[in-house]
């Protein structure tokens, strides 16, 4: 009925990562297929699918090592160099400098982190981000459908409550019932691609 919050990704490594960009990490993990671990939190997930699109169209071979926890703990120490995940969980370790952000996920760069490249700037094409809406059953009488979603749109345009989005590193997506449903049509499209390319499959 009504997207509500796209939520941004960042792509980040260990301080020890011998790459400090985005190009140099690409350069690297291309000389060295297989060598470079992927963490994720499972098969199928947001960080393992964002993932295995940037592998695509980056051209670049990861190892993909899904966790049933948040393999956190894990980058920090090294035992895995690279994990995609929601900048709201990682930022504070970006900015403690225990991580190093390569790269936002979305298409333009993240008010939480204006310096840091989108990923799109070196990968042309890619965007990936998580994404919460408002749906009602599919029976709902138009009319409620449209005052529903005027609402929560009004509600999205309200300066306190997209300052409240932002600070959680969400950015407000307000569409009509149409444009909310041609969006979840092209996102089913986009990652089934992406799910049947890399033969993800359900742990």
């Amino acid at each position: 009925m009504a997207s509500v919050a796209g939520i941004p990704f960042v792509m980040q490594v260990n301080p020890s990562f011998p790459a400090r960009t985005l190009p140099e990490f690409i350069a690297y993990a291309k000389v060295n297929p297989g060598k470079v671990n992927m963490a994720s939190v499972g098969n199928g997930t947001a960080p393992h699918v964002f993932g295995e699109m940037f592998k695509a169209m980056a051209s670049v071979d990861l190892v993909h090592i899904p966790y049933r926890a948040n393999p956190m703990s894990d980058l920090l120490s090294g035992h895995v160099q690279v994990y995609f995940a929601a900048i709201l969980s990682s930022i504070g370790y970006i900015r403690a400098g225990t991580l190093r952000a390569l790269a936002v996920t979305t298409a333009a760069r993240s008010e939480l982190l204006p310096d840091i490249p989108a990923v799109g700037e070196f990968v042309p094409g890619y965007e990936a981000s998580a994404w919460q809406g408002v749906g009602v059953p599919k029976d709902t009488p138009a009319e409620i459908i449209d005052r529903l979603n005027k609402e929560i749109n009004a509600g999205l345009a309200d300066p306190k409550l997209k300052a409240r989005i932002a600070e959680q590193g969400a950015v407000p997506l307000p569409m009509t019932p149409v444009e909310f449903g041609k969006f979840i049509a092209d996102e089913t499209e986009k990652w089934a691609k992406v799910v049947k390319f890399a033969g993800v499959r359900a742990e």
